[in-house]
């Protein structure tokens, strides 16, 4: 079975030390195979695989490659999320123009120019102050659908602006209470392994009040909340982040949790 799953890693490896080969295969066709595998990319970056492939990949996956686990493994989830998005005006609009978010797309000068308390500019505050870029987020590689990729790559584009929302900073209380919101707004596998297993590293003071306050807060707005994929955040830069979070039913976090890991 290694055999089987040898020339995806590779690839893989090939890619994180080629970055600019990727690119040359999307322009590949797309052709279907007996096996199951797809035999040409789709889109920048992708690395066709059988369905067992994914699997061996799903039962491989580390801590180091969550964003591997998340593409082999929610295939139906992702399609459930898009077609949320279909419905939704505004997430729609997102489908068909796929913004993205990277220090490339962002005008940071404008941002900072912001009003105090705009969601722009509190997105700024939360990079600067946790000293994150929205850079690291990893390129999608193993959905083989062009619109999921899509999908799944603007889930981790918006994953800091949900730290923003949530008022929630990036140590790991922090992750695991974002975490729990994407699981209870997406159903990915990925963020429902996260919330569940993500605990075990808490110390026990931090994990007492995780479970009797943050927990419940955070699946008490994700239902509530609309689906945040559906929010265009850069034509929302200007709004208020206390009128967004109204707008979403969100609340205040129940304790600081800035002090806490």
């Amino acid at each position: 079975m290694a055999t089987l799953l040898s020339p995806v890693l590779r690839r893989l490896r090939g890619l994180r030390r080629l970055p600019g080969l990727p690119r040359l295969a999307a322009e590949m066709p797309l052709r279907a195979r007996s096996d199951g595998a797809v035999a040409g990319a789709l889109y920048s970056h992708h690395i066709p695989t059988s369905p067992l492939q994914k699997a061996l990949l799903a039962a491989g996956s580390a801590s180091d490659m969550v964003a591997v686990l998340g593409e082999t493994t929610g295939h139906r989830t992702l399609k459930v999320l898009r077609d949320q998005m279909r419905r939704d005006p505004e997430g729609a609009q997102i489908l068909q123009e796929r913004p993205r978010i990277s220090t490339s797309t962002l005008d940071l000068g404008k941002l900072q120019g912001l009003p105090e308390g705009s969601l722009g500019r509190e997105y700024l505050r939360f990079l600067d102050v946790n000293r994150v870029s929205p850079d690291t987020r990893a390129p999608t590689r193993f959905v083989d659908d062009e619109e999921l990729a899509y999908v799944i790559q603007r889930y981790r584009e918006v994953h800091d602006m949900l730290h923003t929302l949530l008022g929630m900073p990036t140590n790991i209380l922090g992750e695991i209470v974002v975490k729990w919101f994407e699981a209870v707004q997406t159903g990915l596998p990925m963020c429902i392994l996260g919330a569940l297993f993500g605990p075990i590293q808490l110390s026990a003071q931090s994990l007492q009040v995780l479970v009797s306050e943050l927990i419940p807060w955070a699946v008490q707005n994700g239902r509530r909340a609309p689906c945040v994929l559906n929010l265009y955040y850069e034509r929302r830069w200007e709004q208020s982040l206390r009128a967004l979070r109204e707008e979403l039913g969100i609340t205040a976090p129940p304790v600081h949790i800035q002090g806490l890991a």
